[in-house]
């Protein structure tokens, strides 16, 4: 797939433009949040199931060496071939050599963002072997000649309208309406249906792959990826090495988050494990099975500070609730995987030369953070990236001397007040009769789109000061003693009024100068606060935090280290050319 990342902001003004898909994307990102909130809400232990793959995703990452070397003895042992890819080139190679082998001309296959990343499409078609992509979805846009928008669906960015009309060209199949979107599906069936029966080779992704047993999940939603692993005597199995998991419990347990979060259904159509070739006992399956596990450049992230990343299990859901997917689509992205996760992936996989601009397509809203059911920092490892970005001089000069202006401001507070205090306060004057600016310098960006809103008089600093001030002023008054002039009445020889005591003090705490004092009613003490907090043991207790010798929880507050915007080193990986 050719890649055009380097080119994202023309690539979003072409997305712009187009008014029926941008609609399209509003509806979307008003639509799936929704479905994934209430399928969330339904189930009610997002929090603490999302901690545990988190955990585990963690566990195995860290023990990577241990668990590949497993799973692949285990699937050895159930009769598959297993084969190690080091980048993309090599994985096709494998692929190509195993249909040579078996004298294929036909593939059916199934979806896979890990043949889209290497390109195995072309790279067989060039051999001459035809490849049909049997998912409805990656059906359509093979058939327009497109790439995939979304990694969970990938025509989301087509209407109705465009696939009648582009179903009509492709099929051969005479004069017919397909007015309903049902037609065209089973439109697509009956043409799928002759694929499926000619595949020599069947080749499928997987979800996940099971350490402990040597099987690999698959979810889908329509079937395709059992057919394609089913009907061909070949069977072929595209990942990443990053996929494994120690049981299948924890391929469950990612499971019951994947699919909420994907598409908001409780369970998908289709959950399969594949053991290997078919036994003497099975009435079906393929003959011959081969796993291909794909490295390319996984084991470099793995080893540096990037590699929360890999934790990602391709939900979709980051795409879902960002407002610059929402705006400009996948394929502004310009590779296979857009969205955050794209913004990150996407620089780690190729280079960050080559997809600078995608770190700063970001608002930094944490949406994706917190919608992430592997619980990844996205907007850390975005502001990492961009940090990188800086390092390394790849973002514009002008650009770059803007932000070191900006920083030196900052850390002169009282000019950086002073200065845009004016600054808000002449754009105010300037605009205050209409509310806006058509056009402003040094915001064309802006302004070419909407008009930029007229600020108010004053900053959000200066208005905070005023009402800073204006709460002291309050409460000063409020603490002032009332003077009361005295009563009229005899007064003793030394000036005390009758019927007082010679303290000046009655009971209810009014001296002899009419002064009211506070008077401690029951209750008065303050409850205590909270306690320091614990730590989360093996046992699933919760300890207390330590404390020093006067009782008291000690606090440590941590230090920032200068390196690096996390509290850390900048983040470090080795680039090819």
């Amino acid at each position: 797939m050719k890649q055009t990342s380097n080119t994202f902001l023309d690539n979003a003004h072409v997305a712009l433009q187009d008014a029926d898909k941008a609609q399209r994307r509003d509806i979307m990102a008003l639509f799936t949040p929704l479905v994934r909130n209430a399928a969330m809400e339904s189930f009610g232990h997002f929090e603490a199931l999302r901690a545990h793959v988190k955990q585990v995703k963690q566990h195995s990452l860290e023990h990577l060496d241990h668990y590949l070397a497993r799973f692949e003895q285990e699937a050895l042992h159930n009769g598959n071939h297993v084969h190690f890819a080091a980048d993309g080139e090599q994985m096709n190679s494998i692929v190509l050599e195993i249909c040579q082998q078996h004298s294929a001309r036909h593939v059916a296959k199934g979806k896979s963002m890990v043949t889209e990343e290497t390109g195995l499409n072309d790279y067989l078609k060039r051999a001459g072997i035809r490849v049909m992509e049997t998912d409805l979805g990656e059906y359509i846009i093979q058939q327009a000649g497109e790439t995939p928008s979304h990694i969970v669906g990938p025509a989301l960015h087509k209407s109705a309208a465009e696939v009648r009309d582009l179903f009509l060209a492709k099929h051969d199949l005479g004069d017919r309406e397909l007015a309903e979107t049902s037609d065209m599906v089973r439109e697509a069936r009956e043409v799928l249906r002759e694929h499926f029966l000619k595949a020599e080779v069947g080749i499928i992704g997987a979800n996940a792959l099971i350490a402990e047993n040597g099987y690999s999940m698959l979810v889908t939603n329509e079937g395709n990826g059992d057919l394609c692993a089913n009907l061909p005597n070949v069977l072929i199995v595209c990942t990443t090495i990053d996929r494994v998991l120690p049981r299948a419990e924890d391929a469950t347990a990612t499971l019951r988050l994947l699919v909420r979060s994907a598409t908001g259904q409780a369970q998908t159509c289709y959950t399969s494990f594949y053991s290997g070739p078919r036994r003497e006992q099975d009435i079906d399956g393929p003959l011959e099975t081969h796993i291909v596990l794909l490295d390319n450049r996984r084991s470099e992230i793995l080893a540096s500070d990037y590699k929360e990343m890999l934790q990602c299990i391709r939900c979709g859901a980051c795409l879902n609730h960002c407002p610059i997917y929402a705006g400009v689509g996948g394929h502004a992205y310009g590779w296979v995987y857009p969205g955050p996760m794209g913004s990150i992936l996407t620089p780690l996989l190729t280079s960050l030369e080559q997809s600078n601009a995608l770190p700063n397509a970001c608002t930094t809203c944490g949406r994706c953070a917190e919608v992430c059911p592997a619980d990844i920092p996205l907007p850390d490892l975005l502001r990492d990236l961009r940090h990188e970005e800086s390092e390394r001089k790849l973002s514009p000069a002008r650009w770059r001397l803007g932000l070191q202006l900006h920083a030196w401001l900052a850390c002169h507070p009282r000019l950086y007040r002073a200065l845009t205090g004016l600054g808000i306060f002449i754009l105010y004057l300037l605009g205050r009769r209409k509310g806006s600016f058509k056009h402003l310098p040094l915001a064309a960006g802006w302004t070419s789109e909407r008009d930029f809103p007229a600020p108010a008089g004053k900053t959000f600093m200066q208005q905070y000061a005023a009402q800073q001030r204006a709460d002291k002023t309050r409460e000063h008054k409020q603490a002032t003693p009332v003077k009361r002039a005295p009563k009229p009445g005899r007064v003793s020889g030394r000036g005390t009024p009758v019927g007082r005591g010679s303290s000046g003090r009655t009971s209810a705490g009014r001296t002899s100068a009419g002064r009211i004092e506070p008077s401690m009613g029951e209750g008065w003490q303050h409850e205590a606060g909270p306690a320091s907090p614990g730590t989360i043991r093996d046992s699933g207790k919760i300890s207390g935090g330590s404390k020093d010798s006067g009782g008291k929880a000690a606090a440590k507050k941590p230090k920032a280290h200068p390196g690096g915007p996390r509290g850390k080193k900048p983040r470090r990986r080795k680039d090819h050319d």
